[in-house]
């Protein structure tokens, strides 16, 4: 792969990833619509939070809404860095652990069904990838084209 197709697999990776993050966090804020529209996974934090508690039923009911708020601000900043390309290793490494937690908890919650089919185990794998063949020197700098 010569470093051109690197670094523009990369940045599809990178804009992949965090556009995903933020049509989660769009989708729970209810900006992709209310809750039972067509493509709308959650519609309300209301909603999320009640599928927050399913995922974690080993949780106390009384940290479900902090570990929900934990997760969409943890997106958020994620996605942001994967944007900007700062500390892109580290930020890919976050994201890929951030997307391994979820796709677990989801095989333990619902069977291994819902993450495989949502394409979780996926995107924690090129999350992996990216901070692999990443460099810390900025959004271009890839160690692999080093």
């Amino acid at each position: 792969m010569n470093n051109r197709s690197l670094r523009l697999a990369c940045w599809a990776v990178r804009i992949s990833l965090a556009m995903s993050f933020l049509s989660a966090v769009a989708d729970r804020s209810g900006f992709w619509g209310p809750p039972d529209s067509a493509g709308v996974a959650w519609g309300s934090i209301a909603r999320y939070e009640g599928y927050v508690a399913k995922l974690n039923w080993f949780l106390p009911l009384h940290l479900v809404s902090p570990l929900g708020w934990m997760a969409t601000i943890t997106e958020v900043l994620i996605a942001i860095g994967l944007i900007v390309g700062i500390k892109l290793r580290w930020v890919a490494l976050a994201a890929a652990l951030l997307l391994t937690t979820f796709a677990t908890t989801m095989a333990v919650a619902f069977g291994l069904k819902p993450p495989l089919d949502y394409s979780v185990f996926s995107a924690a794998a090129a999350a992996f990838l990216l901070s692999a063949v990443t460099s810390n020197e900025g959004p271009d700098r890839n160690a692999a084209t080093e």
